[in-house]
């Protein structure tokens, strides 16, 4: 896990589509798609609810994502202190 895909995974939950969040991170909606199906199933449950036109995410999404935004300002907390 790096930095960068945990970036992914918020983009995701503040989109709350895959297409826009490819977008804001400049990177294939395919792309994106196969590296939350292969986290997911890295971690043996799912973190989002596809619904038709957007996702909403599940507990363990929610806990994931929380998480997540921790260690990313942390990250940026460590890198103005440096």
């Amino acid at each position: 896990m790096n930095i960068k895909h945990l970036q992914y995974i918020v983009e995701i939950a503040n989109q709350q589509n895959l297409t826009r969040a490819a977008e804001q991170l400049y990177i294939s909606q395919p792309t994106l798609s196969l590296y939350l199906n292969r986290l997911e199933s890295e971690l043996g449950c799912k973190l989002f609810i596809r619904h038709k036109n957007y996702l909403t995410l599940t507990p363990a999404g929610e806990l994931y994502v929380d998480t997540a935004r921790k260690v990313i300002q942390m990250k940026n907390n460590l890198y103005k202190q440096l």
